[in-house]
């Protein structure tokens, strides 16, 4: 066969290929999307999310992260086109520290923060000094002050909202101790400590049962905290990225988050 020939048949090949592509329908042209997800527990619903995603012809995928901090600067960067790990408050204060133009496109579930303990079985058992571990972010930081403040282990003074710090604190009548560490290592930590207010991602990845472990609950009617998918302004409008949310709000997957989890992580849609 002569090089003409040769090329010419590949030539061929590849036009007929271009044009057999061209003629498939929208819906057998699969897009993708990349999305970036806690590891753990949050991992496992996405994977369940990038199933349904593909049965709209989006192809998903995820990048698994440990540290709530380097989420948003990937999405930021354009690393990743959506992410799906955090609430309000914690979008916000990010916003407010570096700027980010990073916005809300859907909701996906509720975490229920605890307080979880191995040294006593009440809140009122917590002794006079004892020593509490909370995130060092300030909105987990400040939703776990809200969780002590609603036990009536401290007041904190009028009108700090959603994220007050430790200097907000009115009133500490057993002069508990706080320990500011990453949200990570508190399940780690929970052995040297009296107590810890523990994100239920990190709870669920340090083995801990949101049902059995904890002394105190974040109450769920009107959480604040809801989590949802965020994208870069501008990008709330694609067709991925709109495709992926009404795969995260479908029955698929509000029946495995009852199934899987029991009521620690529960649809917020």
């Amino acid at each position: 066969m002569s090089v003409f020939t040769r090329r010419t048949l590949l030539s061929a090949t590849f036009a007929l290929g271009a044009l057999a592509a061209a003629t498939l329908p929208a819906a057998a042209q699969q897009k993708s999307i990349k999305v970036g997800v806690m590891s753990g527990a949050e991992e496992e619903v996405a994977q369940v999310v990038k199933k349904v995603a593909a049965t709209k012809g989006l192809n998903v995928e995820l990048v698994p992260f440990s540290d709530y901090a380097l989420v948003n600067e990937a999405l930021d960067r354009k690393d990743l086109d959506a992410n799906a790990f955090q609430h309000k408050p914690y979008l916000d204060a990010q916003i407010a520290a570096r700027g980010y133009k990073i916005v809300p496109v859907g909701f996906t579930f509720v975490q229920p923060i605890g307080l979880y303990s191995s040294k006593v079985k009440a809140v009122a058992d917590l002794p006079k000094g004892a020593k509490i571990g909370i995130p060092n972010d300030p909105s987990n930081g400040g939703r776990a002050l809200n969780l002590l403040a609603q036990e009536g282990v401290i007041k904190i003074k009028e009108g700090k909202g959603l994220s007050p710090s430790l200097l907000d604190i009115a009133e500490n009548p057993k002069n508990i101790q706080f320990s500011e560490l990453d949200a990570a290592q508190l399940p780690r930590a929970l052995p040297d400590l009296d107590a810890a207010v523990i994100n239920t991602d990190h709870a669920l990845n340090g083995g801990l049962d949101i049902r059995k472990d904890t002394i105190a609950v974040e109450k769920r009617e009107g959480n604040p905290y809801a989590n949802f998918i965020a994208a870069r302004q501008g990008d709330e409008n694609r067709a991925e990225i709109k495709t992926f949310v009404e795969s995260y709000q479908s029955p698929e997957v509000a029946k495995f988050l009852e199934e899987r989890f029991k009521g620690a992580i529960i649809p917020a849609w």
